[in-house]
């Protein structure tokens, strides 16, 4: 069994209600986010491969452009843009395209928070 990570980087600004620091959460502000994805499974006997990195790469170009430089209160379909929406949305993008789909996580390293998603199956 492999586990094939790749990672990509973007900048988005957002807003957020939350409970604490409520003043500085509410006004637009943005982060540097890292995500990582990992596709698990065996190599294919053929290519020697879980997946083609090239073809990984490509798929998650598309999802880093829809987030990157955005202001991800107006992402379709991520809601509320926490850790936990943004792993959620990022597993959605690629699920299609990625069937060996493990983990997406999502990091922040001014804070150091990290949020990991192993899909809507995990529960």
């Amino acid at each position: 069994m492999y586990e094939l990570s790749k990672q990509f980087i973007f900048d988005a600004a957002h807003t957020l209600e939350r409970k604490i620091e409520t003043e500085s959460s509410r006004r637009i502000h943005g982060h540097t986010y890292l995500a990582e994805v990992t596709i698990r499974g065996r190599a294919d006997p053929a290519t020697g491969m879980v997946m083609d990195v090239g073809l990984l790469g490509r798929v998650l170009e598309t999802t880093r452009d829809a987030l990157d430089h955005h202001f991800l209160d107006e992402v379709p379909d991520l809601g509320p843009a926490t850790m936990e929406n943004l792993c959620a949305w990022i597993w959605r993008r690629l699920e299609p395209a990625c069937p060996a789909l493990y983990r997406v996580t999502v990091s922040r390293a001014s804070n150091q928070d990290r949020c990991a998603y192993f899909g809507p199956e995990a529960a």
